[in-house]
C-alpha cells in the first residue's frame, strides 16, 4: 500500500461545511466593496524576492525569518530567478499599479482576497498558508481617503456581526519627523540596553522602532518610557491626522489613541490603525493598516501617495465563532430521489431544466452498492436540508409526472407535477437567497 500523504503542516484544507463560512464571508465582502466603488485586483502568488526586501525591509521578521523564498530552475542561458511566495499583498499590488502605469487617469481603489504564506509556528489565528481581504486606495494624499477605509472597515465588521472589535490609531508622521525622533530613540535604548532582548539589541541601529513593537513582556517598562513620536510630529502631519479624527467622530466611530503602535513593516507613515480584539488571545490583531506614500518610489514607481488595510481571514471567521455568529447556509431547494436506475435519463433532463431556471438541486447518485433503498434516500434528502424531495417513482413517470413533497413545514404534503411543463412549476420550489 502506499504511504499515505498530509497537507503541508500549517497549510490546512478548507472543507464543506465550513467552506460555506468562507464562501459567505467572500460574498459580503464582493457586495461591500462594490458599494465603496472598489475594484477588484488580482496579483500572482509568486513575485521576485526583490520586491519584498525592498518594500517591506530588509530588517523585519518577514523577510528576515518567516518568507518562503528559492532559486528557480535555470533557463538555457543558465539564469534563473530569485522568488518568494508572497507574504503579504500590498508590495504586490504596488508593484502591478506601476508596471501598468495604472494611475496615469487619477486614483485606483481597489481590493484582493487570496493566500499569503509565512514560515512560521502554526498556531490559532496563525498558520504557513493564510488568507488576507486586501484594500488599497492608490493615489489619494488627504485623510478622507484614510478615513473612507476605516469605515469600510467598520462597516464589514457590522455586515457579519462583529462586535467585539476596537480601533486603535496613531500618526508615524513623515520621514523627517521619524529621524529625529529615532535619534532619539536610540539615545534610548543605549541607555538602558542591558533591558534590551537579542531583537531589540540588533534592531537598535537598523530599525529602532521595531523594539516598540515588541511583545516582550520583560521590555514593558523601558518601551513605556521611550520617547513618543507623536512628540516630534509637525504641523502638517498633526493636521493629517486631526482631519482623520474629525472624520471618525463625525461618523461615530469610537477609537483609542495608542502612540506605540507602529505596524510591522517599513513602508508605513502618518496614519496607522488596528482593529483589535480580546477573543483571540495573542493573536489579537484581525485588520491592520495605514498609508504608505513612500512605497511607490521606493519600488522604482513616480512617488504617489497610497493607504490600506488587511485582513485575516481565518482571524475573522474564528472571531465569528467565537462570538456565536451565525451564517446563513443555503440548502439545495430540491432533492432529486429515483428509485431506480432505469429513470436516471428522465431524472436528469427533468433536473437540468430545473437548474436552468435556477433551482438549487441536489440529485441522489449511485454508489458502490447502488442507488440503496427508497427509505435510506429519503433520509438522505431530509438531511440534505432541502424544502422538497422530487421524487421519479415508476408509476409517476408512466403518467408523465413527477411528485413533490414538502420536507420542512411539517405537512408532508405530496402534489404532482407535470414533465412536460417543468418551467411552469420551476419558480414555485425557488427558496430566497439567505441574507448577508
Amino acid at each position: 500500500m502506499a504511504e499515505k500523504l498530509n497537507a503541508v503542516k500549517g497549510m490546512n484544507d478548507i472543507l464543506p461545511p465550513e467552506s460555506a463560512r468562507w464562501e459567505w464571508l467572500e460574498a459580503t465582502v464582493r457586495d461591500l466593496m462594490g458599494r465603496y466603488a472598489y475594484r477588484n485586483v488580482r496579483t500572482p502568488i509568486l513575485e521576485h524576492t526583490a520586491l519584498f526586501v525592498r518594500g517591506i525591509g530588509e530588517v523585519t521578521d518577514i523577510v528576515e525569518k518567516e518568507m518562503y523564498s528559492f532559486h528557480d530552475r535555470s533557463d538555457k542561458y543558465g539564469d534563473n530567478d530569485h522568488l518568494t511566495l508572497r507574504p503579504e499583498n500590498t508590495a504586490g499590488i504596488v508593484r502591478a499599479a506601476i508596471e501598468h502605469n495604472m494611475l496615469y487617469d487619477g486614483g485606483k481603489r481597489l481590493w484582493a482576497i487570496g493566500p499569503m504564506f509565512r514560515r512560521e509556528k502554526p498556531q490559532r489565528g496563525r498558520f504557513r498558508q493564510f488568507h488576507q481581504i486586501d484594500v488599497e486606495a492608490l493615489g489619494f494624499a488627504g485623510p478622507d481617503v484614510d478615513a473612507e477605509l476605516i469605515l469600510l472597515a467598520s462597516a464589514l465588521w457590522k455586515a457579519i456581526g462583529l462586535t467585539d472589535v476596537r480601533l486603535e490609531l496613531n500618526s508615524l508622521g513623515q520621514p523627517a519627523e521619524r529621524a529625529q525622533h529615532r535619534a532619539q530613540l536610540i539615545a534610548h535604548f543605549e541607555a538602558h540596553a542591558d533591558k534590551l532582548d537579542e531583537d531589540g539589541k540588533r534592531r537598535l541601529h537598523s530599525n529602532p522602532l521595531r523594539i516598540l513593537d515588541t511583545k516582550n513582556p520583560a521590555m514593558k517598562d523601558v518601551v513605556e518610557s521611550a520617547p513618543r513620536l507623536m512628540d516630534f510630529l509637525g504641523a502638517e502631519s498633526l493636521a493629517h491626522f486631526e482631519g482623520l479624527k474629525a472624520i471618525l467622530d463625525a461618523n461615530g466611530v469610537a477609537y483609542t489613541i495608542n502612540p506605540r503602535l507602529v505596524r510591522g513593516l517599513d513602508y508605513y507613515n502618518l496614519s496607522v490603525f488596528e482593529f483589535v480584539t480580546d477573543r483571540l488571545g495573542s493573536q489579537g490583531t484581525v485588520c491592520a493598516g495605514g498609508r504608505y506614500d513612500g512605497l511607490f518610489e521606493q519600488l522604482g514607481g513616480k512617488p504617489a501617495p497610497a493607504v490600506g488595510w488587511a485582513i485575516g481571514v481565518e482571524r475573522v471567521l474564528d472571531l465569528m465563532k467565537e462570538q456565536g455568529t451565525q451564517i446563513p447556509v443555503r440548502a439545495p431547494d430540491v432533492y432529486a430521489v429515483v428509485p431506480d436506475a432505469s429513470a436516471m435519463p428522465v431524472a436528469l433532463r427533468t433536473l437540468q431544466q430545473l437548474r436552468d431556471a435556477g433551482v438549487r438541486v441536489q440529485m441522489h447518485a449511485a454508489t458502490a452498492d447502488g442507488l440503496g433503498s427508497f427509505k435510506s434516500q429519503f433520509k438522505r434528502a431530509d438531511n440534505s436540508g432541502a424544502t422538497y424531495a422530487l421524487i421519479f417513482g415508476a408509476d409517476e413517470l408512466a403518467r408523465g409526472e413527477v411528485t413533490l413533497k414538502a420536507l420542512r413545514d411539517g405537512s408532508g404534503a405530496q402534489t404532482s407535477r407535470p414533465l412536460a411543463e417543468v418551467a411552469a412549476w420551476a419558480a414555485t420550489l425557488q427558496s430566497p437567497a439567505p441574507n448577508n
